[in-house]
């Protein structure tokens, strides 16, 4: 309907654009140029025109009189402000309705249309129509979210582990936080087992409690009997059991050092010490004729005597082992890689040592000298020479020197029993509680019946208790033995010198990385034989 009418920019009457101004760039009501040649004015918007007067005056304004001037004015207002021209037409005659520009009548929503969607779901029930959804700018800050640590299970099928150990650890990235042992899993109840045998028939009960240790727990438990009996082995049987005791610790720290290097990283030193221990293991089989569970010490002295030939071989092996706890030490002491783990790891100050209980090395590395073999002797202790070595700043490190020492000390110890075992009987004189020889049964029917009862019946103990401890090599291993006079102990209870530690280890552990719990685990040498019986 507009095609006749000519563009306004196209129109001879056009105003320059200069002259077009708006309303919002200027705050002035909006202008629109209309004719500069036939009579005609600018308009503002909000005014009401009106007609010419008679004399060719105007009160105030008016519209151009040519039909062309008004369709020019129209298209310019169209094409400025989008104006919809409804119902004009070219001689409709009459006032022009102007719209307002945008300036000054805005957009607004309906505010009855969208309450419907402003409830805490869009399409609003009965039920959650009384919803409330949070305001976007809650007053209330949000509730700080409490980050929680790792839980991490270690073992109990780790290698690292020694054995059936289960940590239940709290880690912060790779620190940690907490660490809480869980024991029981090597639980088979030998103390109440104990109970239902004779004094005899328990004592292999305790090669299986710390088995890398075997004759120390033969032994400290051979003692006790022998308190409570009032007997005393002969002298041979007691630098017997001091040499064996000592291959023993050798045996024990053996397998402390080396797999303690090998969960860091050291592979060498176990193999090297490994061939070692196996003479070891020799030297247990030719005197008892078992490698590991013995039962060579027994209440009232030793199973049976050294065999010829065998303290020649001990002596041979002590000569050769220095040797190699000097290659132990020329691959780990000075090893740069072994003092980083080591060093200033698993630190326990002497205070912590003994309000946790600590004994044997555990004790020992933290600068404290205590030793049973020089505190309380037994056996022969008392009569042979040896050092203590004690640590100054009871790290993993100063633990690991403390163990290679008293492998030299313990060589010490070998060499002087080997130099003065005396001769003699090697148990008491008392069929009541030790076998009489084999030649003796073949011959007296009174040494037959011994022999049958005390391996039947066994041997009555008096009443009373006892409580008797040895310096094991992981430290103070205590039985406390009970009885009621007859021939089974009313009760044993038995002191683990790993089960102290192990409840220190969350002490220890904690502020340090996860593969330093690693190194605290095998500094700290415990076997779960004895720590959960």
């Amino acid at each position: 309907m507009w095609s006749s009418v000519p563009r306004y920019w196209s129109t001879p009457n056009r105003a320059p654009p200069s002259q077009c101004r708006d309303a919002t760039d200027s705050g002035s009501p909006l202008m629109v140029p209309v004719s500069f040649q036939e009579g005609g004015c600018i308009v503002p918007i909000g005014e009401k025109p009106t007609r010419r007067r008679a004399g060719g005056t105007s009160a105030r304004f008016s519209f151009p009189q040519s039909e062309a001037s008004k369709m020019a004015a129209l298209r310019a207002l169209c094409s400025l402000r989008g104006v919809a021209a409804q119902g004009l037409r070219p001689g409709a005659g009459g006032r022009l309705p102007i719209q307002p520009s945008r300036g000054a009548r805005q957009w607004q929503p309906d505010v009855e249309w969208a309450e419907q969607f402003g409830g805490a779901v869009m399409y609003p029930t009965k039920e959650t129509a009384h919803w409330k959804p949070p305001p976007w700018n809650d007053v209330d800050p949000p509730k700080d979210t409490m980050v929680s640590n790792l839980t991490l299970n270690f073992g109990p099928q780790h290698p690292a582990a020694h054995g059936v150990l289960r940590l239940v650890m709290e880690l912060s990235g790779e620190m940690v936080r907490k660490c809480d042992p869980h024991i029981g899993l090597l639980h088979r109840g030998t103390e109440k087992l104990i109970e239902y045998k004779t004094y005899l028939q328990a004592l292999p009960y305790f090669d299986r409690l710390d088995y890398v240790s075997m004759m120390c727990n033969e032994q400290a438990y051979s003692l006790a009997v022998e308190k409570l009996l009032n007997i005393q082995p002969p002298p041979r049987a007691q630098w017997i059991r001091v040499l064996f005791g000592e291959i023993t610790r050798l045996l024990n720290h053996i397998m402390a050092v080396t797999t303690h290097a090998l969960d860091i990283g050291a592979m060498t030193p176990f193999f090297w010490m490994f061939e070692e221990r196996e003479k070891m293991f020799e030297f247990y089989e030719r005197v008892s004729g078992a490698r590991m569970h013995a039962a060579y010490i027994r209440p009232g002295g030793v199973h049976q005597d050294l065999p010829l030939g065998l303290m020649d071989d001990i002596y041979e092996f002590s000569k050769n082992f220095s040797l190699r706890i000097d290659e132990l030490e020329e691959m780990l002491t000075n090893n740069r890689i072994w003092r980083n783990r080591t060093v200033d790891i698993g630190v326990v100050t002497a205070e912590d040592a003994l309000n946790y209980g600590f004994s044997g090395v555990m004790l020992r590395g933290s600068g404290i000298q205590w030793d049973l073999r020089k505190t309380q002797p037994y056996d022969v202790y008392d009569q042979v020479e040896f050092d203590v070595p004690i640590g100054s700043r009871g790290d993993c490190y100063d633990r690991y020197l403390c163990r290679v020492e008293e492998m030299r000390q313990s060589v010490r110890i070998i060499s002087q029993c080997l130099n003065r075992m005396p001769p003699g009987e090697i148990k008491v004189d008392d069929a009541k509680v030790s076998p009489p020889k084999r030649a003796e049964m073949k011959t007296s029917m009174e040494s037959l019946i011994h022999h049958f009862k005390l391996y039947t019946e066994g041997y009555q103990v008096p009443p009373g208790a006892t409580y008797t401890a040895i310096e094991a090599p992981k430290g103070e291993f205590g039985v406390y033995l009970v009885s009621d006079g007859s021939s089974r102990p009313y009760r044993c209870k038995i002191k683990a010198p790993g089960f102290a530690h192990l409840a220190g280890l969350d002490k220890m552990s904690k502020g340090h990385m996860l593969a330093d719990v690693v190194a605290i685990i095998g500094t700290q040498d415990i076997v779960f034989g004895e720590v959960d019986r």
